[in-house]
């Protein structure tokens, strides 16, 4: 059983076909037939077999199919780490989710860096749909904001930091004014305002999904975007509580009672499991859930983020060498 056997069979069983797998890896269908047939006969099991639509996986393929993506995921990565340490280059990819990202990345890496000097970081910014199947993939070493909802590879996630959203307006919105109990009503019929990500983690999708009604929402390119135009009296934003305590405590904005509120989230950090990520990655997972951590993210002085700009992903270089030293 061989490395390049093994690639051959895993692109087979995801592609379902052999044709389809050859021009893959730029090969005739022959020498797909052959790698197959040599795994047939060191393992004793027929692995596919034809199908009204195709092939077909065996039991015995489909038990081998996990361990060859994983082998050859394993095999590209270590030739990634390998190659970056040769150079003294390595990088450490990190994925983070767009509300995350410009509320806290900044400063849980930079605090981060601090105590773990080492390799620059590649952050980007992305709502993270399939961030389980990205980790699984190696495309990223972490995922910041988010627990995946779906992985085929064991993740280990970890949640670093619980926030609030409350609703808020401007001091002069004339819902400030009303008594509590006809807020509600009058809120739907409002523009709410948010940053890219509208409706964000589960917890705040179950709160969307509950409301009576459905508000007319405009997302704009990030939530200090947003919060802008809350501030100028445009409208309503679910905001992150402790990101605007100093807008509450000013009297610029003021707390909205309405039912749900405050709105309970999490952000997470996750990886593959210890041993299958750069060491960088695994320390930064466990660091994220430090008081050291949580102390930086919530510091008072507005936030230390990175931005999702326009319709483009903002991509963010970092080096704990030099962000160590600020």
């Amino acid at each position: 059983m061989t490395l390049s056997q093994l690639r051959t069979f895993a692109l087979v069983a995801r592609l379902g076909s052999l044709r389809a797998a050859a021009q893959e890896l730029g090969i005739s269908e022959p020498a797909v037939s052959a790698a197959l047939a040599a795994l047939r006969t060191d393992l004793g099991d027929a692995l596919v077999v034809r199908s009204g639509s195709g092939i077909a996986l065996t039991p015995g393929g489909r038990a081998l199919a996990g361990y060859a993506q994983e082998i050859v995921g394993l095999a590209e990565q270590s030739r990634r780490e390998v190659a970056r340490a040769a150079q003294d280059g390595a990088e450490l990819r990190i994925l983070a989710t767009p509300a995350f990202a410009e509320h806290a990345a900044g400063r849980l890496l930079e605090a981060y860096a601090r105590r773990h000097p080492g390799p620059a970081a590649r952050v980007v910014v992305d709502a993270a749909d399939d961030a389980g199947a990205l980790l699984g993939e190696r495309a990223y070493d972490i995922a910041l904001g988010i627990r995946p909802a779906r992985s085929s590879t064991p993740l280990h996630a970890l949640p670093f930091l619980r926030y609030r959203r409350i609703l808020v307006a401007a001091a002069n919105h004339p819902l400030a004014a009303l008594p509590p109990p006809r807020v509600p009503g009058k809120a739907l019929t409002q523009r709410w305002f948010s940053g890219p990500s509208a409706g964000g983690p589960l917890e705040e999708q179950r709160w969307f999904a509950n409301l009576p009604a459905v508000p007319e929402l405009v997302q704009l390119d990030s939530e200090a975007a947003a919060l802008a135009a809350v501030r100028a009296g445009e409208g309503l934003m679910l905001a992150v509580a402790h990101v605007i305590r100093h807008d509450l405590a000013s009297g610029g904005l003021v707390q909205l009672g309405f039912p749900g509120t405050p709105v309970s989230g999490m952000w997470w950090a996750s990886t593959l499991l210890p041993g299958r990520v750069p060491a960088a990655a695994d320390a930064l997972l466990r660091f994220a859930g430090s008081a050291e951590a949580t102390e930086a993210m919530m510091a008072a002085g507005g936030p230390r983020g990175l931005v999702r700009r326009g319709t483009q992903v903002h991509v963010a270089l970092w080096s704990s060498r030099v962000s160590g030293k600020g």
